[in-house]
């Protein structure tokens, strides 16, 4: 997806690695989200109010998803409760993780906030270029490396 788009689905990613991101004026990117395979992804605000996306997302690497339409994903959603009752539970955890990653931002170091991506996200910690990560936490490329070469000599 492209910002300016609007975003009609729900998308669950197979296999494979996305990335949710905006550009700033200057062309750097803020990765929003990363979301690996049994994900969900996609722009919520723009699915809900049919408005054009101010988001891109690009897969990192080859990835395969489903595209499930909202109006087609509203009426599984009311045919099977179970589904409906694990997507409330699922927005529900995700907007914990935003809260977190919120507070992170506004009071971690650089160091506490690189230490929080690597036990948060483990499993794909070593999938991602090291850029994307330091866009993810909000610093700089060069002070992810510099993060990275004093934990190797502690």
């Amino acid at each position: 997806m492209q910002e300016g788009e609007i975003w009609y689905y729900n998308a669950f990613i197979c296999r494979g690695l996305v990335k949710t991101f905006s550009i700033a004026e200057n062309g750097s990117e803020h990765i929003i989200n990363f979301a690996p395979e049994n994900y969900w992804t996609g722009d919520r605000e723009s699915l809900i109010n049919g408005t054009p996306s101010r988001l891109n997302i690009d897969a990192i690497e080859p990835t395969e998803l489903i595209l499930i339409e909202k109006t087609d994903f509203e009426r599984i959603c009311a045919e099977i409760p179970s589904l409906n009752q694990l997507v409330n539970q699922i927005i529900q955890k995700s907007f914990i993780v935003s809260q977190g990653r919120i507070l992170a931002n506004i009071s971690f170091t650089a160091e506490e906030k690189y230490q929080n991506f690597l036990e948060k996200y483990p499993h794909i910690v070593n999938r991602i270029p090291q850029h994307m990560i330091a866009s993810y936490i909000g610093i700089t490329p060069e002070t992810l490396t510099r993060l990275r070469r004093n934990m190797v000599k502690k």
